[in-house]
């Protein structure tokens, strides 16, 4: 039986190396330039505020820098605007997070309108999608646009949930059952069974407490906070009707489990880090800018690629469209290929954003190893990763391809999160003691990549977020040392390694938590806390 409901009102947002010879010619460094926006999704970017530029002698600040400096690099193509009213896409996300809220995580229907998902279905937009109808018999949820436009997504089996293109029924592709080999009642890492070994006499539990206990501040409405030291579990706690198995919407982390699978292929000999990206189109012709880009770069989100994201400095509403970054989860088409096809905007490693046809990419790379070498690509995850870190159950959406969208469709407990966490703290080593990542790949993450440090941010390394402080602003976490890093996600998600206290913080909530800012006060005073309970190791930078 359907359940079908019509909207809530919905209170609106705020506004949201070396130049290889090429073909494409370089724009004019003095062209006029598209109007800087706010940018909320991407930190170091600061507003103008619409002011004019800077008087003689005042330094621009970091926004109107990254803007200039993109057009003095830009090359000479053209950007085709993702196809489609923009209406329809917002209808397609919301009916994908709210199939995986309430088929994969278990949240209420009508609860999740407001509480989850408002990345690839933006709040602001919400009050346009007036019929909602949740079909628990078929797995589907379908969201009626005020245009009268029905947008659908279905539970696929293991694959957890997906939004389909108009007029289908069903993705195109089968199911592909995922299956675990680990046992649950192991000793933990490996299973869930916890040691029963007394507490660590040199971490202060009083100010552990506190921690948890600011972490789960009412208005950050937190789901999940697990802490690890030294590999052992010393803290977790979950909100009513959550668990250590429950799977949680964990947006732009997942970009750091696809460098991981990345990773692994590279460990396997399927890759190294500065070979050309083996995309075909990108080579058919000696001028294509594309075929000069390493698999380091695209990690680095720096292939250079027209993508636009909402978050660029340069990005203009009015007059770019719907973004590149939002139509990869939300157009239904095969992202693998909407990726590949996106024409060169700058030289790679040259300009460093923030763009999810990068991380696409890299799915796209670890399909054609996989499959190269007849292997199940939707299996794949599971046995050469999760299954030798002691995670049994992680759910990889996909697009209608089967196209893994892991640039932030993937959803994971926090207890998943704090192993993948556990296995960077260990440098790439498995709790068994086989090596998982290749040596240095820790390393490479974790250290800013070269492009995001000539714009002045050296905050962003290979899918890892680091933590030193823009030109002109501060460290995302304060009271952490620069040594730290972090996978980061939509709402407040996130999966911190701290070196210097040999600690992994997880912390998983709802999306409407991130508003006002409370998911990220209560975690940086919960990190304060965490930085005084745990002690530091001297022999750790």
């Amino acid at each position: 039986m359907a359940e079908t409901a019509h909207r809530a009102s919905v209170p609106e947002l705020g506004a949201p190396a070396p130049s290889p010879a090429s073909g494409a010619k370089r724009r004019s460094a003095g062209r006029a330039g598209p109007a800087f926006l706010a940018a909320a999704l991407l930190a170091g970017c600061a507003d103008n505020g619409g002011n004019p530029a800077p008087a003689a002698g005042q330094e621009p600040t970091l926004g109107e820098s990254l803007v200039a400096r993109g057009q003095e690099h830009e090359l000479d193509t053209v950007r085709v605007p993702p196809p489609g009213d923009f209406i329809e896409h917002e209808a397609a996300g919301f009916a994908k997070v709210l199939c995986s809220a309430v088929f994969l995580t278990g949240l209420d229907f009508e609860d999740a309108w407001t509480q989850i998902g408002g990345f690839t279905s933006r709040h602001q937009y919400r009050d346009r999608l007036p019929e909602r109808v949740l079909d628990r018999e078929n797995g589907q949820v379908h969201i009626t646009t005020d245009t009268g436009v029905t947008r659908t997504a279905v539970l696929h089996g293991d694959q957890g949930c997906v939004a389909l293109p108009q007029g289908e029924d069903a993705p195109f592709y089968e199911t592909v059952p995922v299956t675990s080999t680990l046992d649950e009642d192991a000793i933990w890492p490996m299973g869930d069974r916890l040691p029963d070994e007394p507490f660590p006499d040199d971490v202060d539990a009083e100010k552990l407490v506190a921690a948890v206990d600011t972490a789960f501040d009412p208005d950050a409405m937190t789901l999940a906070f697990v802490v690890l030291h030294r590999g052992r579990l010393i803290a977790e706690r979950y909100r009513e009707g959550i668990d250590k198995d429950t799977p949680l919407e964990s947006w732009s982390m997942n970009k750091s489990l696809s460098a991981t699978l990345m990773g692994v292929l590279i460990e396997q000999g399927e890759y190294t880090l500065d070979q050309l990206a083996p995309v075909d189109s990108w080579h058919e012709g000696p001028d294509d800018v594309r075929g000069t880009i390493r698999i380091q770069d695209i990690l680095r989100m720096s292939s250079g690629l027209r993508c636009v994201n909402a978050g660029d400095p340069e990005y203009d509403e009015a007059a770019m469209g719907y973004p590149d970054h939002l139509y990869l989860y939300t157009g239904t088409v095969n992202s693998h290929l909407w990726a590949t096809d996106r024409p060169p905007q700058w030289p790679p490693n040259t300009i460093g954003r923030y763009r999810n046809c990068d991380p696409i990419l890299t799915n796209h790379l670890v399909r054609l190893a996989v499959e190269g070498r007849g292997e199940n690509y939707h299996q794949f995850p599971q046995k050469h990763l999760f299954d030798r870190i002691g995670v049994r159950r992680f759910v990889a959406e996909a697009d209608p391809y089967g196209n893994f969208l892991l640039n932030g469709y993937g959803f994971g407990s926090g207890r998943t999160w704090a192993r993948l966490g556990q296995l960077y703290l260990d440098d790439g080593v498995s709790p068994t003691g086989e090596r998982v990542l290749p040596e240095g790949f820790v390393e490479f993450v974790s250290t800013p990549a070269p492009a995001w440090v000539a714009d002045g941010r050296p905050i962003y390394g290979g899918f890892f977020w680091i933590n030193q402080p823009p030109r002109g602003g501060q460290r995302r976490y304060p009271s952490l040392p620069e040594s730290a890093f972090s996978m980061q996600g939509a709402g407040g998600q996130s999966t911190i390694i701290v070196p210097s206290h040999e600690m992994v913080v997880v912390r998983l909530g709802l999306y409407e938590g991130s508003f006002g800012g409370h998911a990220g006060v209560s975690l940086e005073s919960a990190l304060a806390l965490l930085v005084e309970a745990v002690p530091e190791n001297s022999e750790v930078d």
